[in-house]
């Protein structure tokens, strides 16, 4: 359902959002800080996403790494125990309780799981995507189909196409930070009601 456009594995329809990783930290408890060059992130706990075991760590954490940003940062597997509530909310949850100050998180996911519970946080574009290449920050998200399927590939696209503006607006819903044109249309608001 929500592939990069640009995987190889799959045959991607037509891109229905583009987004980008963000800070999160606690509404209120300094600044927001966009760059992975902010000294401040010096003197705090970070927490990051990992991917897997084998060493696979995701555009931020590489990064904070090559900006000499190491002994303070925490990971937090993205994939976990599946009897556990919501293991991809750990690192929002980490923020809420005071294990880490500040988050380098997916948009997605951050942006649902900040507009949760209640606590209110400042969810940051991440400013500086471009400074760090070959390292990507900003993904156009589509369906993935089988190779050669071109018939559902197109109908698929058809779809998007035609119901776009519902789709757009139901990501706002879930606080989704979208990007068009590699410019910021939509920053995730934890004001915003959570989904119903």
């Amino acid at each position: 359902m929500g592939v990069p456009t640009d995987l190889g594995m799959v045959e991607a329809t037509r891109p229905y959002y583009r987004s980008t990783y963000v800070f999160v930290s606690r509404a209120g408890s300094a600044e927001a800080i966009s760059s992975l060059k902010d000294a401040r992130l010096r003197s705090l706990t970070i927490g990051v996403q990992l991917v897997g075991d084998n060493g696979f760590n995701t555009p931020p954490a590489h990064a904070l790494t090559s900006e000499g940003i190491v002994d303070n940062i925490r990971g937090y597997t993205l994939y976990g125990d599946y009897r556990d509530k919501n293991p991809p909310a750990r690192i929002v949850d980490a923020v809420r309780n005071g294990e880490i100050d500040i988050a380098a998180v997916w948009g997605p996911l951050a942006g649902y799981f900040a507009s949760q519970g209640g606590t209110h946080f400042a969810v940051t574009l991440v400013s500086d995507p471009n400074d760090f290449p070959p390292l990507r920050f900003q993904f156009d998200i589509s369906m993935g189909v089988r190779h050669g399927d071109d018939a559902l590939k197109n109908k698929l696209d058809a779809v998007i196409q035609r119901r776009q503006p519902e789709i757009t607006a139901l990501l706002k819903s879930y606080g989704v930070p979208l990007i068009e044109n590699k410019q910021a249309v939509h920053a995730a608001s934890t004001a915003a009601p959570a989904p119903r």
